[in-house]
């Protein structure tokens, strides 16, 4: 049985040998399962199994583990595909789980964790115990570090790490820095060439992507659009600025059937704009040229502007690929054909969501 994940923060690249049959999604209400009996059926809602907002959710392939970081209450550990969980957290001392990742050193399985306030905790026996890197909490500069929302601490909102390279991980922390690591998060450096004294926004990160053919492009979600380096993130380019339609961009995935072929979701303005008009204009766009243009690729997906889509996800198996969205209105959407069109697979679980951005667009 091939499972994927769902979630505003997780690693949610997920490979197999066929489609999925079960998803695990992270909702403000817990992990909801959706299931299906093959490829070809109908997908079902199989119920809630774990209570509390969860902000990441991550299957590790190799052992099949599934592993939820819950905005209060930390870290939870499922050895049979979300049916059940217990709390992994010996080692860390911070209970707002928001990102999670691993790496595979041959046979050996590293598992990374980002909180709220920033920091970067990492296991090396497969969730028994965890250390954290001090690394980030270390970073020069960081009593810059904000976000607009009380209580202002900054988070690790997402972290990527190299296909080629497993030791190499960049951070995302919003709002602070881009953090990036060559020996698998012991020592940390701040890549800073993207931000300016002019940005409206300060140095507000929500995904980087590195690109599987060459690990020199990376590309960067922000607030003030999307940055794109063809040095390993030494130096950037803001080639996608509030102007695109998704004006508040966040996942990326590339094509694993043509490397030029990008899909992007987000919404068309920052929250703080949802709030007074509560519209998100969300959507899902497609590239055939990195980038360098775009195209709507939202048929079947909800049409009136009002949702986001606060997590993407793609499903990879040998005969082709699968992508999943899932909106603050607790909506999922999946497409088999490259999101030329998309085939809603659930209703009325609870909204998907980062922190509190559901309740921007809920009426006053």
């Amino acid at each position: 049985m091939m499972i994927a994940c769902l979630s505003p923060n997780g690693q949610n690249i997920c490979r197999g040998d066929e489609p999925p049959t079960r998803l695990i999604v992270a909702t403000v209400k817990g992990v909801s399962l959706l299931d299906r009996t093959s490829p070809s059926a109908p997908w079902t809602d199989s119920g809630r199994t774990l209570d509390g907002h969860c902000s990441s959710v991550m299957r590790e392939p190799k052992r099949g583990g599934v592993f939820a970081g819950m905005h209060s209450g930390g870290l939870y550990y499922s050895a049979d595909n979300g049916e059940t969980w217990a709390p992994c957290m010996n080692g860390i001392t911070i209970e707002h789980i928001f990102c999670l990742g691993y790496a595979h050193h041959g046979d050996k399985i590293v598992l990374y964790a980002g909180t709220q306030p920033a920091s970067m905790f990492r296991s090396d026996d497969y969730g028994k115990s965890w250390v954290e890197q001090p690394g980030i909490k270390e970073t020069e500069g960081r009593e810059a570090w904000t976000f607009p929302s009380p209580p202002h601490d900054a988070h690790v909102k997402s972290m990527t790490i190299d296909p080629r390279d497993p030791n190499v991980i960049y951070a995302g922390v919003e709002q602070g820095d881009l953090l990036k690591t060559t020996d698998g998060g012991a020592t940390w450096v701040v890549k800073d060439d993207f931000s300016k004294p002019t940005d409206w926004t300060y140095r507000d990160i929500h995904q980087i992507m590195v690109h599987p053919d060459n690990s020199n492009e990376v590309y960067m979600s922000t607030g003030m659009g999307v940055y794109r380096s063809y040095d390993a993130g030494e130096t950037w380019e803001l080639f996608l600025d509030n102007s695109f339609r998704i004006g508040y961009p966040d996942h990326m995935y590339v094509s694993p059937r043509d490397g030029n072929t990008i899909f992007i979701s987000g919404a068309g303005a920052n929250p703080g704009q949802w709030r007074k008009s509560k519209r998100a204009e969300g959507t899902v766009m497609r590239s055939r040229d990195r980038l360098r243009t775009a195209v709507e690729a939202s048929a079947g997906l909800p049409d009136e502007g009002r949702v986001n889509f606060e997590a993407m996800s793609i499903a990879i198996y040998p005969s082709g690929f699968t992508l999943y969205v899932g909106t603050t209105d607790g909506e999922v959407y999946a497409s088999d054909d490259e999101a030329e069109h998309w085939t809603r697979i659930a209703t009325g679980l609870a909204p998907i969501s980062k922190i509190h951005h559901y309740r921007n667009l809920q009426p006053a």
